[in-house]
């Protein structure tokens, strides 16, 4: 398997401990973490794989750290680099705009050509609305740590077996 970029807010202590259970599944060889915060172009052109953790702010939105960040690669032809997207909501609290995060940076990334993997069923989730729903299924991981804690680590679990497999295809 080629070597994994995971990016996340290294501030993100929530993220950063779901991103040690991934890490864990994934074997730690061939991963390498970039704090989402100080990242560059130049830590973006490492990697073919990609795991970004895209939290959704306040009433749908990406977190200010993306915002910064995603300028110095939205001029880049995103063609056989592949992306799994996870992201925290809360579906009670925000059920109109659960993991809305998620879907924004999967329009981001399909529309500069990369492939989102690692989709994953709605079912045992209640929200109203979110832009990571397509059909049945969200764009990556949706995790309510909120309100379902306890499912956090299967779904994480057969998540990354999900997510290795699509990084070995061709």
């Amino acid at each position: 398997m080629k070597k994994i970029g995971v990016f996340y807010s290294f501030r993100s202590h929530k993220t950063k401990k779901q991103v040690g259970k991934m890490i864990k599944h994934l074997g730690e060889k061939g991963v390498e973490e970039v704090n989402v915060d100080e990242a560059t172009h130049k830590d973006f052109e490492k990697f073919d794989n990609f795991i970004f953790a895209v939290p959704t702010w306040f009433d749908g939105e990406l977190p200010n750290y993306w915002d910064e960040f995603l300028p110095s690669i939205e001029e880049d032809d995103l063609k056989g680099k592949k992306f799994a997207l996870f992201g925290g909501g809360d579906q009670k609290g925000y059920p109109e705009n659960f993991v809305d995060g998620i879907g924004i940076m999967a329009e981001f990334v399909e529309k500069r050509g990369g492939k989102v993997v690692g989709h994953t069923s709605t079912k045992g989730y209640t929200f109203e609305g979110s832009r990571a729903q397509r059909g049945n299924k969200f764009v990556g991981l949706a995790l309510d740590i909120e309100n379902q804690a306890a499912q956090t680590d299967e779904r994480i679990e057969k998540w990354i077996e999900s997510v290795k497999k699509a990084f070995n295809e061709s």
